[in-house]
């Protein structure tokens, strides 16, 4: 593996650009079930029962995973972008990946 790619914030970026396509198919879904909410509410009701499973548990889970991370490497851009770069950050990337999943995690400990 090339050098560059066994660096943490390339690994980072690899993350931050992966959350954002997993995100770009998650909102036309998003978009279509808030739409079921002010059209057809006896279709939400069944969508809304469907949630309650506990694979769509774990899928929600990953979804807030997504998010965090995606959130977390957009921070992490702007700290590049206008802060100078010290050795401390490759630290600052492992922390925000564990925070990424300790928010996963809280969700799904709430959501059951």
């Amino acid at each position: 593996m090339k050098a560059h790619r066994n660096h943490a914030n390339y690994w980072a970026f690899a993350l931050h650009r992966l959350s954002g396509v997993a995100l770009l198919f998650f909102l036309p879904a998003h978009f279509y079930v808030l739409g079921l909410a002010v059209e057809e509410a006896a279709t939400l009701d069944m969508f809304l029962s469907w949630t309650e499973a506990p694979v769509v548990k774990l899928l929600e889970t990953g979804l807030v995973i997504l998010l965090a991370a995606h959130m977390t490497g957009g921070l992490r851009v702007l700290a590049i972008e206008f802060l100078a770069w010290r050795d401390w950050q490759k630290s600052v990337v492992a922390i925000t990946g564990g925070l990424s999943v300790a928010a996963g995690l809280l969700f799904l400990l709430n959501a059951g």
